[in-house]
């Protein structure tokens, strides 16, 4: 099937007890079991959930690997990722991640005796510089949150592979419909699908992805261990929320599009950050893994003008954290959502105060654009 078919007929599309199109919402906690000492299908929804089971099918399908599993954020989706590995191991991270993943890292991993060397993704020689004897694994985001920068998939994994260690990429600004990191080398892909995924902003879930079928068994056992899973009603509205990620994504393109050609004619702003300009750093990259460059739009104003007067202004375009839903948001990471992060190191990784983060939404693009426009003559 093609992406768009798969996307409303994976997973398991149709009940087969019942012929029910909408795969039904199993709010079972337990289930009979006929035989004892058995090995039944479904026995407890903490292992394992009819209705969980169809979105980590669908999930699996889309990313082209063998094993999907739903989690009740992207943070636990990471966490129970890096629990694949023990204390003592050594990661390589990019430099450029979400605030929660900072936080993560930093706060709780290596509190577990996690190591980690964080280096610029797009650096390749720097990359496999920083592989030491007891590196297992590189983690990284492309394109990453806020900076949009882009990291040559399969030539990470290429390093990866040749010192015999494990690719992780968070593919949650591209989607499955823009880039697939699996056929490109990855072993782990992991979502925040309160995004782009579930695409309403009503739905928190994260969602990890394999083609290894001992990576797949550990993610089971810890998944069912750690206990961080997707109800049955999340796992439904996240699945919903999937089956039109196709038709979404081309109308947020289309939005972006308009709106990069809004910012680059406007005197306010100083610097864009887009994979899609010819002229960003990662732009041929991008072009070669990506169907199309996305609707996450990061950018700066000019010197002396104030972000917090301009977001502050907006009347249509919602003030608010997170992305990839159908309304259009705006965020300024340094207080947002990378305010973990110590401005010291957020400086050193590019990520300035007065930078502003947009996730372009599906409206009409003139409302965006006239939005954008008023709260940016509100400067003057």
């Amino acid at each position: 099937m093609k992406f768009n078919t798969q996307l409303i007929h994976g997973g398991n599309s149709e009940d087969p007890a019942t012929g029910a199109v909408s795969t039904p919402i199993y709010r079972s906690s337990t289930f009979h079991q006929h035989v004892l000492g058995g090995e039944p299908k479904w026995e407890y929804s903490r292992t394992g959930n009819p209705t969980r089971a169809s979105l980590e099918k669908l999930i699996a399908e889309l990313e082209h690997g063998t094993a999907g599993f739903a989690f009740a954020s992207g943070s636990a989706a990471i966490h129970a990722v890096f629990s694949l590995f023990s204390q003592g191991d050594h990661f390589v991270v990019g430099s450029d991640v979400y605030g929660g993943t900072f936080r993560l890292i930093n706060k709780v991993l290596k509190r577990f005796g996690l190591e980690f060397t964080v280096v610029d993704m797009r650096d390749l020689a720097a990359v496999e510089n920083a592989i030491q004897d007891n590196t297992v694994a590189i983690y990284f985001e492309t394109p990453t949150n806020p900076l949009l920068q882009i990291a040559d998939i399969h030539a990470v994994t290429t390093i990866a592979k040749r010192h015999g260690i494990k690719t992780i990429v968070d593919n949650t600004f591209a989607t499955p419909y823009n880039q697939q990191p699996l056929t490109l080398g990855a072993d782990i892909v992991v979502h925040s699908a309160t995004k782009y995924l579930g695409g309403h902003s009503d739905v928190v879930a994260g969602l990890a992805v394999t083609n290894d079928e001992q990576i797949a068994e550990q993610l089971a056992f810890l998944q069912n261990s750690i206990g961080s899973t997707l109800g049955p009603d999340d796992s439904w509205l996240l699945q919903r929320g999937m089956k039109t990620l196709g038709a979404r994504m081309r109308v947020h393109q289309e939005n972006a599009d308009a709106v990069i050609e809004f910012l680059q004619a406007d005197p306010h702003i100083d610097k864009i950050y887009y994979p899609g300009l010819s002229n960003f750093t990662g732009h041929d990259v991008a072009a070669k893994q990506m169907r199309n460059f996305g609707a996450m739009i990061s950018f700066e104003l000019q010197a002396g003008l104030s972000a917090k007067k301009f977001v502050e202004s907006l009347r249509l375009i919602d003030l608010a954290e997170s992305l990839g839903g159908i309304e259009s948001l705006i965020e300024v990471p340094a207080v947002m959502t990378h305010g973990s992060i110590p401005r010291e190191i957020r400086l050193e990784n590019g990520i300035k105060d007065e930078l502003i983060r947009l996730s372009v939404g599906i409206e009409d693009p003139e409302d965006i654009i006239d939005d954008l426009k008023q709260a940016l003559n509100n400067l003057d």
